[in-house]
């Protein structure tokens, strides 16, 4: 039975601006699919492999018009939950002329945050799948509990963990609990992606390869760095390959990592294995890089997000 993706987490609508008034103040927005771990399963799905998401979305219409793209995209819907107790979160989207982007977040209260553990099927769990999850919904709330219990599920059945911290301040009430909650949850999986930035946060290190070494913990076997137009380099405790960017004219950022690791993911669960060899991921890592080369050249993330067919 071929390997599936669980990811788990945020699944929202980002509104991005696409005209300004004074310094790159937008006026108009179009409204996108977006959260990074549904980001990440929408990639997969897109790519040819099969993908599930686990969120809870409001009964609204931004949720219907959400649970629709996924279907489309080919995400198993199955087991994302609704409720009217919260409602399904926005995101306000900056975008610069270099590309980069802030965001503005709406999300009180959050469905996505009331996601419960009794709403997550164990029976979902499969050895060889793999798990992924982001920092963004691990913030004090039923979705970290939700997240927790994902976890046990997936070690209990020897499915690969992935975490990606994507690190946004403004959902936090202060660095240090979301400095805190990060490491501890970091020696959970076997894969980590990290932004330069994320990993200097993270470990107080400004030299890279001497911060990668402390992110060695637990279960951890792998980490990616991710470098915007520099590339990424990729560890193992036996060593490391850096592999440069995918050439691009750069549009929108966002979504960029999420469709590396979508990338790198799609990849990996294809393997019968996995070494500790860097080398043997130069061919997967190239394909993730150029999955999100094909990203950043045009608008929004999910929406963004090519077929197999597309980067042929």
């Amino acid at each position: 039975m071929p390997s599936k993706l669980i990811s788990i987490g945020e699944l929202l609508i980002d509104f991005v601006g696409t005209k300004g008034i004074g310094l790159n103040q937008p006026f108009l927005y179009e409204k996108h699919p977006g959260g990074a771990p549904a980001n990440v399963a929408y990639c997969v799905a897109k790519l040819g492999a099969q993908s599930v998401l686990l969120t809870k979305l409001g009964q609204d219409d931004f949720g219907d018009y959400l649970v629709d793209v996924l279907k489309t995209g080919g995400v198993d819907v199955r087991y994302i939950k609704r409720t009217t107790e919260g409602n399904t979160s926005l995101a306000f989207v900056t975008v610069h002329e270099d590309g980069e982007r802030d965001f503005t977040f709406v999300r009180n209260p959050a469905a996505d945050l009331l996601l419960d553990k009794k709403d997550i099927d164990s029976t979902l769990f499969k050895k060889y799948d793999f798990l992924h999850f982001g920092s963004v919904n691990l913030v004090p709330s039923p979705s970290k509990k939700a997240h927790l219990f994902a976890i046990k599920l997936a070690r209990k059945n020897r499915v690969t963990i992935s975490f990606d911290p994507n690190i946004r301040f403004n959902l936090w009430p202060d660095q240090a609990l979301l400095k805190k909650t990060v490491m501890e949850f970091i020696p959970l999986a076997e894969l980590i992606k990290v932004s330069s930035e994320e990993l200097t946060f993270l470990t107080d290190d400004p030299d890279e390869a001497s911060a990668v070494k402390k992110l060695f913990l637990g279960f951890v076997r792998f980490v990616a760095v991710t470098k915007g137009k520099d590339g990424v380099t990729f560890y193992t405790k036996r060593g490391s390959i850096s592999i440069p960017a995918s050439t691009t004219h750069v549009v929108d950022t966002t979504g960029a990592g999420d469709a590396f690791l979508g990338g790198l993911l799609f990849r990996l669960m294809k393997k019968s294995n996995l070494s500790d060899d860097a080398e043997v991921y130069r061919d997967d890592l190239i394909f993730a890089n150029k999955v999100a080369g094909y990203v950043v050249a045009r608008k929004g993330a999910m929406s963004a997000m090519p077929s197999m067919a597309d980067l042929k």
